[in-house]
């Protein structure tokens, strides 16, 4: 039994969507504002522009093959079965993590309504409601990230029309700060201040921000079940330009022309303060609803992909063989109980004491570098690729534009974010854990290579490598008789 091709292209762009927005946007982009200031536009920009270089790079070698189902493939495929071993499980940890801690943030964000609710009833119905969801059929897991994603499509463009709305109509808030288009390099007093914090305010937005965006490779995982991929990938890819300038440069750009960047709460959401200057009261319940709407949305992605990425990983006699068997719905349903019942862990790490944030904020930065590191790994794989398989570039209908000078530029800014990234106590501390884990889980790659199992992998590899490179002249065939 395979995987079933039951994605449609709807539902690949609302997925695509959805792994671009993350809750960080609801929620920390206050955070981010107060740091960088204006100049909080311009880092989204190009963390969004380098970004969009790594999914091409992804999309040109997924779709270099026929056989990859995701990326662990072709990186298993093109820097051999080790690799393969060390991405596939670091990003099935990825999204366990991030998962377990969306879980937490549903549980945390449901006390707005429920104040006495214990943590335990809400994480322990939101963990089954996902299961139920990615039991059922993967056209069902679509339909319902379809919607998830398009609350959260509806709630920002709500944002940024609002916002606009009120600059133009030179809207004046109770304190007497006036909204308009200049407050987008000036604070309150009137100072012009782009950079108001400096290289250490710019850079910190840096540092905020990337993990808003973790979980934009999720595409790359539905390759294996998209009806069509050669025309669904490419244009989910190809619009990440615009989610990017729409979903972070135009609604932050909104919220800094009615609140001066000077004047927003890093505590407080800055959606919820938009929609109550124009007196809807329930603008808190809204976002509120919105917020776990986005969190239970990145949950339901991270079992979707953490189930499919042990399938792959045990279809390549990565993973015990038992974890690629498939329901009768084609539902790789052993991979999805282990995933459910790891996010119950959630629960225990609520009872640990601190806050929900504190636990929050512990597990995404985690679970943010290990995201960077795959990033990494992709883009490494089309230089490679680049070198053993000139034919297969030269015949692709959809290349990495600048090739690999855009492929370098990827690898020497991850570079400077990590820089960053370790001046920070918090991330530094999550920067070496995922230093710790990769090096364990090499090594651990590397004595199951050498072991009677690693021969069987090999060997399966090698078969794989041998029937993927018929594919791929038959569909370089199919391409030179189509033009």
């Amino acid at each position: 039994m395979e995987l079933q091709r039951s994605l449609s292209n709807r539902h690949v762009q609302l997925i695509a969507i959805g792994g671009a927005i993350g809750t960080g946007l609801f929620m920390g982009s206050g955070k981010t504002i107060s740091t960088a200031g204006p100049s909080v536009l311009l880092v989204y920009a190009i963390i969004g522009f380098v970004l969009f270089f790594i999914m091409r790079a992804m999309g040109e070698l997924l779709l270099s093959r026929g056989g990859y189902h995701t990326f662990s493939d072709f990186i298993a495929d093109i820097l051999g079965p080790t690799a393969g071993f060390v991405v596939g499980w670091t990003y099935w940890l990825c999204w366990i993590v991030t998962a377990t801690a969306e879980v937490i943030a549903v549980a945390g964000y449901t006390q707005f309504w429920w104040p006495n609710l214990p943590l335990w009833i809400p994480a322990l119905i939101m963990v089954g409601m996902i299961f139920l969801l990615n039991s059922l059929t993967v056209k069902a897991f679509g339909e319902t990230e379809f919607w998830f994603s398009l609350v959260k499509i509806v709630a920002i463009i709500a944002l940024i029309i609002l916002g606009f709305a009120l600059a133009f109509s030179h809207f004046t808030s109770p304190s007497g700060i006036q909204a308009g288009l200049s407050n987008l390099w000036l604070d309150s007093k009137g100072n012009v201040d782009i950079f108001p914090h400096g290289a250490s305010g710019f850079f910190g937005g840096f540092q905020l921000a990337i993990f808003s965006f973790i979980g934009i490779e999720l595409v790359g995982t539905t390759a294996g079940e998209a009806k069509d991929p050669e025309v669904t990938l490419p244009k989910a890819i190809n619009s990440i330009p615009v989610r990017i300038l729409l979903f972070y440069v135009l609604a932050l750009g909104a919220i800094m022309m009615v609140t001066p960047w000077n004047e927003v709460d890093p505590q407080l959401s800055p959606f919820v303060n938009l929609f109550s200057l124009v007196g809807i009261t329930t603008a808190a319940s809204v976002v509120n609803f919105v917020v776990i709407t986005s969190a239970a949305s990145s949950c339901n992605s991270g079992v979707y992909s953490t189930s499919r990425m042990a399938y792959s990983l045990a279809r390549n006699g990565q993973a015990p063989a038992g974890l690629a068997d498939l329901s009768g719905r084609y539902i790789p349903e052993k991979s999805l109980m282990i995933s459910c019942a790891i996010l119950l862990t959630s629960i225990p790490l609520m009872a640990t004491g601190g806050t929900i944030m504190d636990v929050f904020t512990m597990v995404t930065s985690v679970s943010s570098l290990l995201f960077i590191f795959v990033w990494v790994m992709i883009v490494w794989s089309y230089l490679v690729y680049r070198v053993r398989r000139p034919a297969e570039h030269a015949s692709s209908s959809f290349t990495l534009p600048g090739g690999r000078v855009s492929a370098w530029s990827v690898l020497i800014f991850v570079a400077f974010l990590l820089v960053i990234l370790a001046q920070d106590k918090l991330t530094l501390w999550a920067l070496i854990f995922s230093l710790v884990w990769i090096g364990a889980i090499w090594g651990v790659a590397t004595l199951v290579m050498r072991s009677g199992v690693g021969a069987a992998v090999l060997a399966k590899h090698h078969e794989k490598v041998a029937a993927e490179k018929e594919t791929a002249a038959a569909y370089r065939a199919t391409l030179a008789h189509n033009k």
